[in-house]
């Protein structure tokens, strides 16, 4: 399961490296007090659960592909995350640091670009509003770039 409401337990994702792995690269994403100078409490998550499985295993499928040594482990939050909780997980391991940091690299850049998860932000003031999931993606197949997020 990529998707889940239950926090992600980052110490038993590190665990899933293997002892012939010398690089073990990880991203964390996580909830953060403002967005474009707007203070954030919360963030609530909206999954399209099957379809949203569906395309992180495609993403994990072609990682394996590219970088047959990297073991990838993926996690995504659904439900409302207040302010530095991780949201979204990757861990990359390999025998070596190179392809580890590739892998890690290419699958958030896919996930934020094709994984169909919106973001409703939760403000102080009581106010909420929908973030457009289109307006940081990546316009470079997901090989990163000025206006990532």
């Amino acid at each position: 399961m990529y998707i889940t409401f239950n926090p992600i337990d980052v110490g038993t994702l590190l665990n899933e490296a293997r002892p012939s792995d010398g690089g073990v690269c990880v991203f964390l994403g996580v909830v953060r007090n403002e967005n474009e100078g707007q203070p954030t409490i919360s963030i609530q998550y909206e999954v399209y659960g099957p379809m949203a499985e569906a395309e992180m295993g495609r993403i994990a499928r072609q990682i394996a592909e590219e970088w047959p040594e990297v073991r990838l482990i993926l996690q995504h939050r659904a439900g409302k995350l207040g302010v530095g909780e991780v949201s979204v997980a990757v861990v990359a391991t390999a025998p070596h640091r190179a392809e580890a940091f590739a892998a890690c690299r290419a699958a958030i850049d896919r996930v934020k670009v094709s994984v169909p998860i919106w973001k409703k932000e939760f403000h102080p003031d009581g106010s909420s509003a929908w973030v457009d999931p289109t307006r940081n993606r990546l316009g470079d197949g997901g090989t990163g770039g000025p206006g990532e997020t």
